[in-house]
């Protein structure tokens, strides 16, 4: 085989490390973060002699600490996606080899390989198809991961191939060469040649089976690996993997930089002051404070300072921030791994949180992108009602005439009197039934057309076994449906139809199939009875049959109408039926112009549609169906509460526009209470431009005057702003727009218009999108609004979303496990997303600013109490604490308090968190953790310092003990203020603690008992013997903290730090409470009484005049059907009449 570019094998790489190439690359990556930067410059620092404060291990534990914990953490992320990756390269595929079928795993499939794939199979690569067990060699695929559609495709191999059939020894003999254009994301195109015997043959996309699509209703078939790999059009279409880090983390780096200018600025106060002071006063101390060897002025005691005061004030960026971040993040992961309410017992699938770093952006979500197959829908079409003769079937009435909903309770109508009825097939209304056994003749006739027009295949391998091979589901359902009311499709040639009526087969002729595409919305068969009697049958969209009637149907049609717009406002999917006795003169002629216009070479489309238009008049109306696209449990309930958390869903789909809109209004997206939805068609960029500008006109006639806020922004900046600002619409506004027009829209100079038109509606619905563009109007919203996007799906087709979104949710369907491996957290329902965003991402981003707030207010508590202490110990650098203290104070004493409250604070419990959505607003807006509530959070600090600094000092100044003896010493003046310190900041975690558990409760006294036990033990005489370098606080510890005038100075620090913060919480909350505070209040209030009995749901029949046709059908299989490239022999079952359910009484009538 000859190929044009470099080849790859077939193995798909998601994880970032190997084995070797872990720790290098690790600790590069960690060493980019600026604070794990800075603390090694410092350690640095600590090494040098003339300006080491503080020993190398208050520096270096930390630091090996945090490498550590992240490193492990990333290691154990990065092992999740080696086992993700080696089950996908493990899974087995049968592969050519010297003449024989072996095993292979898919990772060893090499370019120029030939594979053979059976019924269900995913395909393994991109292959160019040799043969299969079909007439012709057609295969038939489905491509829901590749394109989101569930209707089957068929691609049909060369001629000069599918004579190979299944004869290995051909196979292996194959000889032939392949030149094909180089691997892209073109998942529609494909150009190549393929040289055999001397003979050249053109390759196109129809003889291609692209990997991610799934072999269906095909027994196997042979084909040979072109694109393996990241090459196929699959991995092409998947984006790139980028580095996702949350809006917390990009805010912490920014609030480290203004940290160290703050420390810079500090440290230069205190050196100027050293330079000062030495040059004042040092000169009276040098007899017994000599300075230090090299040191030889003030200036230059002073630059010394500077470094010195560096590494003591190094904690108000203390490095356990970082490991703590790390460890609250990875506990709230798992809270997501094991949260049973979001695990799927069906196919035993729980939630997982893939990647452990971005939690808390989960409480901040304000956009979220949703594929539609599978993701909201189950990929299941059920015939769920339908309109005969003007009579409404499908809803269940109790005795007092009153509509019941249907659920499991229901009683199911039996079919056990048709033995060829599909066992899993469920309908309710019995009148319908009993309206078939009555032999009602528009019932019959209704039934008789479902189970003739359609473009079905039979396939009957076991007596009375009948499988359908629907090339739409929607087709399906209707076939099933008619077979289980008795009217059962069996089997078809390219002439007949064979058809068991109640009991007994018909063979009807099938004369000619009209067929569907999008522009007609109809397809019609025409057939001959076994009597005789020449009918067109006819189904399609409402909008366009009803204009084909027939004068005589008016009130009919009147009335069918009305179960319509019942049927659309249920959002179900619906479909007219209708047909035509036709003149068997009439028919001849109009026959013989179809055969002329079919077989002519110019204008051959137009010629046939007029006929089709010809003939297809005055109609006889039958009725109407409706098929419901099941959605997923509990979806238009999610959408509903979501909505009310204020976030806004795009809906991304392959699928067609009509199918799009069915499933927008089935699922609460679009209502008809909305004042309008636009829908965006232009095939022109101008055409497209218009409609946008025309809609946003009627949402905000303002936007377009001069004193517009952004118009004013495109005026001031010659380049565009970075940031569009929320426009609010003067009502509710829904936008759908088509793949093609997409494209216009996302050039350049329309991507401005598109943004300002569709943030402004509730709901956006984009359908016929490619992967690509899906990514790409994702990427749009990310840039030009200041919001965190979320993208959810489940079919490879979503990966790039996926990628591209602030946070990735794969949904771990029926599509494979593409999106779930490149997903940040996966689950099984559309429904656990509410769980995951109002509950899990809600409590992350609380307990993550509270965190922060408390932590960075301990730290500049502790920190600054040194720099006052630098103006009354000669600005040299003297530490306030032990040095002990010092290490251990970010590390063992104030640590686990505040993981405590990371990891087991909530507001409100899950139950109050889905019932008020509204709670989750405060996040969208970053209102918990800003640089407000930084700069808030630095003056609390200072103002701390203060207090724990001048009350400690105050209070032992010139103190004596109760027995006389002198107290005032540094060394009891350091444990009363870091004594003061660490019972401070215990009552502040103790105020910010909203859910108390007995773990809370233990870490914080046992981080008092702790520190008071160490203190204890190293100030003891016996420490002091043994390391009497390392501990020289002897007997402090005793002498302090048994006086209690020390006792009173502690708790006037207590009430002067913790007063200031309850009185204004207090105040606030009575004053000006937040809408939060609000919901919050209304809650405690709820809890106080009992909880009132959930209110009887009354079914509401709900109606709307707009059209609900959807029919995912596609062109040209009429055709296929009518040549007979895709019959296989006739079943023996089928032709022969001697099977049917009542086979004694009915004799088998053919033509």
């Amino acid at each position: 085989f000859i190929f044009l570019f470099s080849l790859q094998n077939n193995s798909i790489k998601t994880s970032k490390y190997n084995f070797f190439t872990f720790l290098p690359l690790n600790l590069f990556e960690q060493f980019q973060r600026i604070a794990n930067a800075y603390f090694l410059f410092l350690l640095i620092l600590q090494l040098i002699p003339q300006i080491s404060s503080l020993a190398w291990f208050t520096t270096v534990v930390p630091l090996v600490l945090v490498l550590a914990v992240s490193g492990v953490k990333d290691a154990i992320d990065d092992f999740n996606r080696h086992k993700s990756d080696k089950h996908v390269n493990n899974r087995p595929v049968q592969v050519l080899i010297n003449g024989m079928l072996k095993d292979e795993k898919w990772m060893n499939v090499q370019v120029g390989d030939i594979i053979k794939l059976e019924n269900n199979n995913f395909v393994t690569a991109d292959l160019l198809l040799l043969s299969s067990s079909e007439p012709h060699s057609l295969t038939y695929i489905e491509t829901a991961e590749l394109d989101g559609e569930t209707n089957l495709k068929v691609k049909q191999a060369l001629t000069v191939t599918a004579e190979l059939g299944e004869d290995l020894q051909k196979l292996t003999e194959f000889n032939g060469a392949v030149k094909c254009e180089a691997p892209n994301n073109k998942l529609d195109k494909f150009t190549g040649t393929l040289t055999l015997q001397g003979e050249k043959y053109a390759l196109d996309n129809e003889k291609m089976l692209l990997r991610g699509c799934t072999i269906r209703n095909t027994e196997w078939c042979f084909g040979l690996v072109i694109y393996a790999g990241p090459d196929t059009k699959l991995m092409q279409n998947s984006g790139k993997t980028t580095f996702k880090r949350t809006s917390i983390d990009r805010l912490m780096n920014v609030l480290v930089l203004v940290i160290f200018a703050f420390l810079a600025l500090m440290c230069l106060i205190l050196a100027i002051g050293n330079g000062i002071w030495e040059y004042d006063k040092g000169c009276y101390f040098q007899v017994y404070l000599p300075w230090a060897e090299g040191v030889n002025s003030a200036s230059y005691s002073g630059f010394l300072m500077f470094w010195s005061y560096v590494i003591i004030l190094n904690t108000v960026v203390p490095i356990s921030l970082y490991v703590s971040v790390e460890i609250i993040r990875l506990g709230n992961s798992f809270y997501i791994d094991w949260d049973r309410k979001m695990y799927y017992p069906l196919n035993d699938t729980p939630a997982q949180a893939r990647t452990t770093t971005l939690n808390e952006e989960l409480g901040q979500i304000k956009y979220i992108f949703s594929d539609k197959t599978g993701t909201l829908t189950q990929n299941i079409m059920c015939f769920n009602k339908c309109s005969i003769n003007g009579k409404s079937y499908g809803d269940v009435y109790d005795m007092s005439g009153q509509r019941i909903e249907i659920n499991e309770n229901t009683e199911k109508v039996d079919f056990s009197y048709n033995q060829l009825a599909d066992p899993k097939f469920a309908f309710y209304d019995h009148s319908l039934v009993e309206a078939v056994k009555l032999s009602d003749v528009p019932t019959h006739r209704f039934f008789r057309l479902l189970s003739l027009c359609h473009t079905v295949m039979p396939e009957e391998k076991k007596e009375g076994n009948l499988v359908y091979q629907a090339q739409s589901p929607d087709e399906g359902a209707l076939v099933t449906a008619a077979r289980n009311f008795g009217f059962v499709f069996r089997a078809r040639t390219p002439e007949t139809i064979t058809v068991v009526e109640m009991g007994e087969t018909k063979i009807y002729k099938l004369l000619a199939i009209l067929d569907f595409n999008n522009v007609r919305k109809r397809m019609s068969v025409i057939v001959r009875s076994p009597e005789g009697d020449l009918t067109l049958y006819c189904k399609g969209a409402d909008t366009i049959l009803y204009e084909l009637l027939h004068s005589s149907c008016d009130s009919l049609k009147e009335e069918t109408t009305e179960h319509l717009n019942e049927f659309a406002g249920e959002g179900l999917r619906t479909l007219v039926v209708a047909y035509k006795n036709l003149d068997e003169d009439y028919f001849q002629d109009w026959i013989r112009r179809h055969h002329e216009a079919s077989t002519a070479l110019e204008g051959r489309e137009d010629k046939l549609s007029e006929l089709y238009e010809e003939i297809e008049k005055d109609l006889m109306l039958l009725g109407a169906t409706a098929i419901e696209d099941k959605l997923q449990d509990g979806v238009p309930q999610t959408i509903e509460t979501l909505a009310k958390a204020n976030i806004k869903i795009w809906v991304l789909t392959g699928d067609k526009q009509e199918t799009a809109m069915n499933i927008g209004y089935s699922c609460n997206l679009l209502n008809d209470d909305m004042e309008d939805v636009f829908i965006i068609e232009g095939s022109t960029s101008d055409d497209v431009l218009n409609e946008l500008r025309n809609a946003r006109k009627k949402m905000k006639p303002d936007s377009f005057l001069d004193s517009d806020e952004i118009n004013i922004q495109f005026e001031k900046s010659s380049k565009k702003p970075n940031v569009i600002p929320d426009e609010q619409a003067n009502g509710v506004y829904g936008l759908v727009i088509t793949g093609h027009s997409l494209a216009y829209a996302l050039e350049g100079n329309l991507e401005l218009e598109l943004v300002r038109t569709a943030c402004m509606c509730k709901v956006v619905i984009c359908c016929r999108v490619t992967p690509l563009q899906k990514a790409q109007v994702v990427e749009l919203v990310k840039k030009y609004k200041k919001a965190v996007t979320l993208a959810i799906g489940d079919g490879a087709n979503d990966v790039s979303m996926i990628k591209t979104a602030h946070i990735g949710v794969g949904i771990s369907g029926q599509e494979g496990m593409q999106a779930v491996l490149s997903s940040d957290f996966s689950f099984a329902q559309f429904r656990y997303l509410q769980r995951l965003l109002l509950v899990h991402g809600r409590w992350s981003y609380i307990r993550m600013c509270k965190f922060l707030k408390y932590f960075f207010y301990k730290n500049f508590a502790f920190t600054l109490v040194h720099f006052w202490y630098g103006f009354f110990s000669g600005f040299s650098a003297q530490t306030v604490y032990d040095e002990w203290f010092i290490t251990l104070y970010n590390l063992v004493y104030t640590s686990l308090p505040v993981l405590g409250m990371s990891l087991f604070d909530q507001d409100v419990d899950d139950r109050w968190s889905m019932l008020f959505p509204q709670l989750y607003v405060p996040g969208q807006q970053n209102l918990y953790f800003n640089k407000m509530v930084f700069v808030k959070c630095m003056l609390q600090g200072i103002y701390s310092s203060l207090i724990l600094f001048f009350i400690p000092y105050g209070a032992m100044y010139n103190t004596m003990r109760s027995d006389g003896k002198a107290i005032a010493d540094y060394q009891s003046f350091a444990l009363m203020a870091q004594t003061c310190l660490l019972i401070v900041v215990s009552v502040q975690i103790g105020l910010d603690t909203s859910y108390w558990t007995v773990v809370n409760q233990f870490f914080i006294w046992g981080s008092l008992s702790v520190y008071f036990a160490i203190t204890f033990t190293m100030y003891s005489d016996g420490m002091y013997l043994i390391f009497t370098a390392s501990f020289p606080f002897v007997g402090t510890a005793r002498n302090t903290l048994s006086q209690p005038n020390v006792w009173l100075a502690i708790f006037l620090s207590i009430t002067l730090c913790v007063l200031p913060v309850v009185g204004f919480r207090f105040l606030k909350a009575q004053l000006k409470p937040t809408p939060s505070d609000k919901v919050l209040l209304k809650i405690k209030e709820a809890k106080k009484r009992p909880p009132p009995p959930s209110p009887k749901r009354r079914l509401r029949r709900t109606s709307t005049r707009r059209s609900g046709y959807a029919f995912s059908h596609q062109h040209g299989f009429g055709a296929l059907i009518m040549s007979g490239r895709n019959m296989r022999p006739k079943s023996p079952f089928a032709t022969t009449g001697t099977f049917s359910p009542n086979s004694d009484k009915h004799k088998h009538k053919g033509l």
